[in-house]
């Protein structure tokens, strides 16, 4: 984004929008209901709960993106902003989850980002509600134990908006010593309880933060100190974390915003970090619906010129990048959205950059197990081929 009132205004947007579908779509299916598929580990968890520990490769995490092919988001699910989560309800009569991945590992993904929502689940001394864990891992285990690499993170605890509980940008500014202690305890239990997850799980610092009511410089400082933080924290605990692959939130995780020589990577002694950018240009096509259509020859090169920018400024430099969410809105023209979809990931996944489609229950209907946009599939399985060839319209 050109100016950080858009880039403010894209969030706020964003969430407005998800949070209606999340209330009616995901924070039901996957908040609050439990799954009585026997073979999910997640029956045995609690404190006692251990996982069998999974194998750390000798892998770079150049080398690891570039094994994730088609990638999605269980958007609005274990992330729902403003909503106020029920009690996990015991025996729910509602469809094995598990079949949800059964079906997008049928359709050839290999990779989601699971985005969760701490804040409503955290007692006064920021010990995290045992329930919502054994929720969280069991809905990490239903994509794990399939063989897709997971992200998990710290979600709309981050964000933009202290108005739906942001609470990292607003705390991190006030009293940075107050504000480690509950990042890092946090942090702290999330890497206990998955400790033993093999390098197909992976860590994200944050989500979309920025602080721009400081000066540019502060600002920038501020964000690369919580991910230096965060990756000194993650390398001090047990199991397999001082060797995981570790998603490093870029400026509001805006392409231009990140690719500023302020932003700053994290020293890594294992120099197994990977910076995250989102991708929502131009918003008034990709998060509301101000604009119907999208492929003018001036939008395309935009987009290229973006792509080119993570290009040289990371992956030139030995440094991987994710983008962790990319996407349009529904109701603007199906046609335009498939091609930008096709073309945004083509362009991404041709110089070895995995892009995590964003989805909040819209795209994949997570109750009949169908995508809901004529062609998608086929368009992004073409983007991800490594075929040679030019983008289209679908006709």
């Amino acid at each position: 984004m050109a100016d950080s009132g858009k880039v403010i205004y894209m969030i706020k947007m964003k969430r407005i929008f998800a949070a209606a579908s999340a209330v009616v779509m995901a924070a039901g299916v996957f908040a609050s209901c439990g799954n009585a598929d026997s073979s999910s580990k997640a029956e045995n968890v609690g404190s006692s709960h251990v996982t069998e520990k999974g194998e750390m490769r000798d892998i770079s995490s150049m080398d690891l993106v570039k094994e994730m092919n088609l990638c999605w988001n269980l958007g609005n699910s274990l992330d729902g902003a403003t909503i106020k989560r029920k009690p996990i309800r015991k025996g729910c009569k509602c469809m094995k989850h598990t079949e949800i991945f059964d079906q997008l590992k049928k359709d050839g993904f290999n990779a989601v980002r699971i985005p969760i929502t701490w804040r409503d689940h955290l007692s006064d001394d920021y010990t995290i509600d045992e329930d919502w864990m054994n929720r969280v891992e069991e809905v990490v285990d239903y994509a794990y134990d399939r063989d897709f690499y997971v992200i998990i993170n710290v979600h709309h605890d981050g964000g933009g908006d202290p108005d739906f509980g942001a609470w990292i940008r607003t705390e991190a500014e006030a009293d940075y010593e107050n504000f480690s202690k509950k990042y890092n305890k946090i942090w702290t239990q999330i890497a206990k309880r998955f400790e033993n997850y093999s390098d197909k799980l992976i860590f994200e610092s944050m989500n979309e933060v920025g602080f721009d009511d400081m000066g540019t410089n502060q600002a920038y400082e501020l964000l690369n100190k919580i991910n230096q933080d965060f990756v000194d924290l993650i390398r001090k605990q047990g199991g397999n974390n001082p060797k995981r692959h570790l998603l490093i939130a870029g400026y509001w995780t805006d392409v231009e915003k990140t690719c500023s020589k302020l932003f700053k990577m994290p020293d890594d002694p294992e120099n197994r970090c990977i910076v995250s950018v989102h991708y929502y240009t131009p918003w008034e096509f990709c998060v509301c619906t101000n604009q119907y259509n999208w492929g003018t020859e001036p939008e395309i090169k935009t987009m290229v010129n973006n792509v080119n920018k993570l290009k040289t400024t990371f992956v030139d430099n030995g440094i991987p990048v994710i983008v962790g969410e990319y996407g349009n809105c529904k109701g603007n023209d199906e046609v335009d959205r498939v091609f930008f979809d096709e073309y945004f990931t083509k362009l991404t996944h041709d110089i070895g950059i995995p892009a995590f489609l964003w989805d909040d229950g819209g795209v994949f209907d997570r109750t009949d197990l169908t995508w809901q946009e004529d062609g998608l599939l086929d368009a992004l399985h073409r983007a991800v081929s490594g075929e040679e060839y030019i983008v289209e319209r679908i006709k």
